[in-house]
C-alpha cells in the first residue's frame, strides 16, 4: 500500500483522484486545500489529515518522514497555474507528482521539471485518461494501420456550459488558468496529436474568454476544432434535449462515438501509473506547446 498526499482536495476533479486512489487499494494520508468545504474525503478516507495552510501541510509531511510514513506520491488537482509548484514540492519531498492537465502552461517549464526528476530520481505524472478510453484508442489502431499517404479530415467540437461563477474564478483568469483553450481542450489536443502527429500549423480563426476555434495541421490530419463555455452555442438538438454539453468527433465525416466512460479512467491512469508506465513530461509536451501557441495568438487577435 502506498501513501498518498492530495493538494487541491476542494476541487472539482479531486473526486476522481479520490476514487482512484481509493481503487488501487492505497492510502490517503494528508490533503491540503485553502477552501475547508472537503465533506467528500467522508466517502473515501475520513481519517486523512487535512490542511488549509500550505505551511502546516509542508511541516506534516516533513514530520511523517522523520517518523518513517514518508509520502511516496502527491497527486495534485490544485488551479493550473500552481501545478509547477506543487509538482516540485512534490519532488522535493522525495515524492513522485501526479498532475491533473495541464502539467504546466508553459513549455519551458518541462525542462526545469525534467531537470528536477534527475536531481530527484523522483518522476511526474499526467492524467492523459483519453489515450485509454477504448474508442479513442480503436481510432489510433485504425489511423496507424492506414496507408501512410493518406491524410485526415477531423471535426472536432466541444461544448461544456459554464455559468457567470467561472468568469470570476481563477478559471476566468488567463493568467492563472490559460484560457478556454487550456481549460477544457488541452486533453482533446493530446488526443488529436497523440493519434495523428506532430502540429505542422497551428492557425487560431476566433478566440475569446468563453469560446475559441481554429484548425491544426498534423502529420496525418488537418483537424478543425471549436471549444466554448457558452450554453448559446449548444445545438438546438442538444437543447431541446436541456443537455448542456456537446462532444462531437467526426473523421471523415463519421462520427466518433466516445461520450461514455470519459470521466472513469482516472484508475486506469493511477494503475498505469503506480506500474510504473504513467503518462509522463514529453506525453504531456505537444499539447501544452500547442495550447501555448494558442495562448499567444490570443494576445495578438
Amino acid at each position: 500500500m502506498k501513501n498518498f498526499a492530495l493538494i487541491g482536495v476542494a476541487g472539482f476533479i479531486a473526486p476522481r483522484h479520490l476514487q482512484a486512489i481509493k481503487d488501487t487499494g492505497n492510502n490517503l494520508v494528508a490533503a491540503l486545500d485553502k477552501f475547508d468545504s472537503v465533506g467528500i474525503m467522508d466517502s473515501y478516507f475520513p481519517h486523512a489529515d487535512f490542511f488549509t495552510e500550505f505551511e502546516r501541510f509542508d511541516r506534516h509531511l516533513e514530520k511523517l518522514r522523520r517518523q518513517g510514513r514518508k509520502i511516496d506520491y502527491v497527486s495534485i488537482c490544485s488551479p493550473n497555474y500552481l501545478h509547477d509548484s506543487h509538482i516540485r514540492f512534490a519532488l522535493r519531498h522525495q515524492a513522485d507528482a501526479i498532475c491533473e492537465k495541464p502539467l504546466v502552461l508553459n513549455p519551458w517549464n518541462l525542462d526545469a521539471l525534467s531537470e528536477i526528476e534527475a536531481e530527484t530520481g523522483k518522476k511526474v505524472y499526467t492524467i492523459l485518461q483519453l489515450r485509454l478510453h477504448p474508442a479513442i484508442v480503436a481510432l489510433k489502431q485504425s489511423v496507424d494501420q492506414a496507408p501512410g499517404s493518406k491524410h485526415f479530415h477531423v471535426d472536432l467540437q466541444y461544448i461544456t456550459s459554464r455559468g457567470n461563477w467561472y468568469h470570476h474564478s481563477w478559471k476566468g483568469d488567463e493568467s492563472k488558468s490559460g484560457g478556454v483553450a487550456t481549460n477544457i481542450g488541452v486533453h482533446f489536443f493530446d488526443m488529436l496529436l497523440w493519434i495523428f502527429g506532430k502540429v505542422i500549423e497551428n492557425k487560431v480563426t476566433e478566440i475569446d474568454v468563453d469560446h475559441a476555434s481554429g484548425v491544426l495541421k498534423l502529420e496525418r490530419a488537418t483537424a478543425n476544432w471549436s471549444l466554448s463555455i457558452n450554453a448559446e452555442h449548444l445545438p438546438a438538438s442538444a437543447k431541446a434535449l436541456g443537455k448542456r454539453t456537446y462532444r462531437s468527433l467526426k473523421i471523415e465525416g463519421k462520427e466518433i462515438e466516445f461520450s461514455d466512460g470519459f470521466t472513469d479512467l482516472h484508475t486506469t491512469c493511477y494503475r498505469q501509473i503506480l506500474e510504473g508506465n504513467g503518462f509522463g513530461l514529453e506525453d504531456a509536451r505537444p499539447s501544452i506547446e500547442t495550447v501555448h501557441a494558442i495562448r499567444k495568438a490570443s494576445k495578438h487577435a
